[in-house]
């Protein structure tokens, strides 16, 4: 008896995938209508504040894709990174490392330059940006060029009790493989929906896995693209990473079980979609802080200040109204601005009399305070 296929890969018919149109339309219409929220939201928004809310985006989106991977980077690197690229003050924000500049340059270019070809050499250089030092960790990598000849396998269990959850193809045709999906991605079939084709392009890149690292990373920038794409808008106004985060668990489940099925791809555009609809109403509440701190700036732009206090300020701002668990006390005051326990809390006392503060109410002695929205 013939063993059948163990991947997707594998299918005689790879990469026809099919789906079904009619249990897909409850989850796509409510993701279009979700990002279609979001869409209309951000009109409100002027062009100083459009750049605030697509850099709270882009921090967030550097962030999680990255915490995705196991990796945590610096949030004030990300920050001085997104600021740098997109023209806003960096006063008090470190030099960001080589390899966080290439991450945001990579997320930056899949958006600003989403109508521009995504072809071979531009997926090489993406991956070359991410690794500018030619390692990952302590491990020297193939750095924008296609993976070895070793088998890409992704592998948990200690010795003898190894599983493996996903094997890519071999490296034999390889480029071949890539080379096919770069041409749906240029021209993909007529009448298939934007979002059904972000979820598949997402598949189909990291079933290649073309990569030695970073494969997650770029598929994930590739869906970014095909979303900005869709929208017809040279910027991110949700971050489908953060999402895929706070899934973290599913995702890797659903993959899984993607990759070890046919090509009837149902369950994994179903869940692909109800992500887009959870992050862009996420999406929505960025929009909504970006006008409530402008609406306060504006209330105190006469309300004298000093830039420890204006630098707690906007911190508490762009956490939003529930962000900064517990609001700011004396302890957390005096470890964001490096200052004695006497000036924070004298600070702090300036600040509730200005009417930019007031206390939560909980927490007893070390009670802390909030923004005045």
């Amino acid at each position: 008896m013939k063993t059948p296929p163990a991947w997707i890969w594998q299918q005689a018919d790879w990469p026809r995938f099919r789906w079904d149109a009619a249990r897909l339309a409850p989850p796509l219409a409510r993701a279009r209508l979700a990002q279609g929220k979001v869409l209309g939201a951000a009109r409100l928004l002027d062009a100083n504040l459009t750049v605030e809310a697509v850099a709270a985006i882009l921090v967030e989106d550097g962030l999680t894709t990255s915490a995705i991977e196991g990796e945590r980077l610096e949030p004030e690197a990300v920050r001085s990174s997104v600021a740098r690229h997109l023209g806003l003050p960096t006063a008090g924000l470190p030099a960001p490392p080589r390899a966080v500049d290439g991450l945001i340059e990579v997320l930056l270019d899949a958006t600003r330059r989403h109508d521009a070809p995504l072809t071979l050499k531009r997926l090489l250089g993406w991956q070359a940006a991410l690794f500018p030092t030619g390692r990952s960790g302590l491990h020297a990598i193939r750095v924008g060029k296609l993976r070895g000849d070793e088998p890409m396998q992704v592998v948990s269990g200690g010795v003898g009790k190894e599983r493996v959850h996903f094997a890519a193809p071999p490296r034999a045709g390889l480029q071949a493989e890539v080379e096919r999906f770069l041409a749906w991605f240029a021209a993909p079939p007529a009448g298939l929906d934007g979002l059904l084709r972000a979820g598949l392009a997402h598949l189909w890149f990291v079933t290649l896995h073309p990569f030695e690292d970073g494969n997650g990373r770029l598929a994930r920038a590739i869906t970014d693209m095909a979303l900005s794409q869709d929208e017809g808008q040279p910027m991110r106004l949700f971050s489908l990473s953060a999402q895929i985060l706070r899934e973290r668990e599913g995702y890797y489940d659903i993959l899984e079980r993607t990759q070890r099925g046919g090509l009837e791809v149902s369950g994994w555009l179903a869940w692909f979609l109800a992500q887009v609809e959870s992050s862009a109403n996420a999406a929505e509440q960025t929009v909504a802080n970006t006008l409530g701190k402008a609406r306060f700036w504006l209330k105190h732009q006469a309300t004298a200040l000093n830039p420890r206090q204006r630098k707690a300020l906007n911190r508490l701002l762009d956490a939003g109204p529930d962000g900064f668990e517990g609001g700011i006390n004396t302890r957390k005051y005096m470890s964001l601005t490096k200052t004695s326990r006497a000036t924070a809390y004298r600070e702090l006392a300036d600040l509730v009399e200005k009417g930019c503060l007031r206390p939560t109410g909980k927490g007893g002695r070390s009670s802390g305070y909030e923004v005045v929205w």
